[in-house]
């Protein structure tokens, strides 16, 4: 499954209200660790995308809902279950950080 952008408009219906938990990767196209983690989601999208949603959200074109989340560095990764916040990670993280995350949840 495709990881789809998700916008300051889109937030709100795409992630708060989903019925399944939603991985959100916070990036910049400056962002070097950014591009590192971008595989990665990618392919967790490809193996989980049944059971976790995983969308991007741009900050250089979206910065009302990264602020109003407490997204101060990037790349941040956030996961939402029932539209609460139950997981964050700052930094690039491993493909095993990210999967044993998620693995909660399912």
């Amino acid at each position: 499954m495709a990881v789809n952008e998700v916008t300051d408009d889109t937030f709100e219906q795409v992630v708060l209200k989903s019925e399944k938990p939603v991985m959100v990767d916070f990036w910049a196209d400056w962002c070097g660790p950014c591009k590192q983690v971008a595989p990665i989601i990618e392919e967790l999208s490809r193996t989980h995308g049944d059971k976790v949603t995983f969308v991007k959200m741009d900050t250089n074109t979206n910065p009302v809902t990264p602020a109003n989340n407490h997204v101060l560095g990037l790349p941040t990764i956030q996961l939402y279950v029932d539209g609460e916040l139950v997981k964050a990670f700052k930094g690039a993280k491993s493909k095993s950080v990210l999967l044993g995350a998620i693995e909660e949840y399912l």
